[in-house]
């Protein structure tokens, strides 16, 4: 499931900076509300290694028992943490979020949530490395 799961992530990703950029253009406004690919590719980020089995790909990389994050289907309980994870850093915007959204066009509207995504997928990493 990893790997299909880092390609939609990538292709949103990208095509997420191409729109986003489009729409800062168009409409003339630095972060515009009505785009949301941004939050959207963020989401994704942060909850990426909890689709499914990524022990197979990422064998050796660490020494958790159960691979580098867990076997089987999503845990709704985690992708929960996730998403209120993700809202956190997203509204918090930590170092260097908060410096992202300066960046013109569509990398200050998408970066600054890649940067949420990443530290909630951090926090979902911890929560799991903590044995919860």
């Amino acid at each position: 499931y990893i790997v299909p799961a880092i390609a939609a992530t990538l292709s949103i990703g990208l095509v997420g900076l191409w729109a986003a950029s489009r729409a800062s253009d168009c409409l003339a406004a630095k972060d515009p509300q009505i785009v949301v690919v941004d939050e959207v590719s963020g989401q994704l980020l942060a909850t990426l290694f909890t689709f499914g089995s990524t022990e197979r790909y990422l064998d050796g990389m660490t020494n958790f028992r159960d691979g580098f994050w867990w076997r089987g289907d999503p845990n709704w309980k985690y992708l929960v943490a996730g998403f209120i994870l993700f809202r956190v850093f997203d509204i918090w915007k930590p170092f260097p979020a908060r410096r992202a959204e300066l960046l013109p066009g569509g990398l200050g509207i998408m970066v600054d949530d890649w940067v949420a995504g990443a530290y909630a997928a951090l926090g979902l990493w911890l929560i799991r490395a903590l044995g919860f």
